[in-house]
């Protein structure tokens, strides 16, 4: 067990161990042990694996540095983290779109582990990864980064508002706006799959 593990209990929120990690800086490890793998997965399903080592760790070396302007009135640390995240990818923007319209010309994307497995599937299978991947590139910037932080990161909207500091009805209505957009160009791939068959 590790210095940092022993000061900071599991049980311990994530508020109380940033708290703690101002004064003790080796108490963060048990925010990254509990949060990486969640934030590299992210990043990996919206800019590819290439990418995601880098963003993932430049987020919690972000994060550390931030740590004393943390408000620890939000004992979750996960919205936190995904708005740096968010704020990361957003310099990656033309790496995102061309990914996406890659993959919505090739119907296919990268095979992920684990968690981004699952959520592709709940999104909806491999058949539907091309038009789903057209529609992400044509919605706004801040209508997928809402979506994505609800679908992907398990979020919900009120934690996507916080994480991309905007106020919860905004999210909710960018989240309203992209989920339309994601179901008209999944009904027209719908349409055009039963009139052929």
């Amino acid at each position: 067990m590790t210095a940092a593990a022993r000061m900071s209990p599991a049980s311990d929120t994530d508020a109380a161990i940033i708290g703690r990690s101002v004064r003790e800086p080796e108490c963060f490890a048990v925010v990254f042990d509990r949060y990486y793998a969640q934030i590299h997965g992210y990043v990996a399903r919206r800019l590819g694996r290439s990418l995601a080592d880098d963003l993932a760790s430049e987020t919690f070396l972000t994060a550390f540095a931030l740590r004393h302007r943390y408000d620890l009135a939000h004992p979750d640390a996960r919205p936190w983290l995904y708005g740096i995240t968010s704020n990361l990818i957003a310099r990656h923007h033309r790496a995102e779109q061309r990914r996406y319209r890659a993959m919505a010309r090739t119907g296919t994307g990268e095979t992920s582990e684990g968690h981004a497995d699952e959520v592709v599937v709940r999104l909806d299978a491999v058949a539907r990864r091309g038009p789903l991947a057209a529609a992400l590139s044509e919605i706004s910037d801040g209508d997928r980064d809402v979506l994505l932080l609800v679908a992907w990161a398990e979020l919900t909207s009120e934690e996507a508002g916080r994480a991309l500091g905007i106020p919860a009805g905004t999210a909710r209505s960018r989240l309203h706006r992209a989920r339309q957009r994601i179901r008209a160009a999944l009904d027209r791939t719908d349409d055009r799959d039963h009139t052929r068959g």
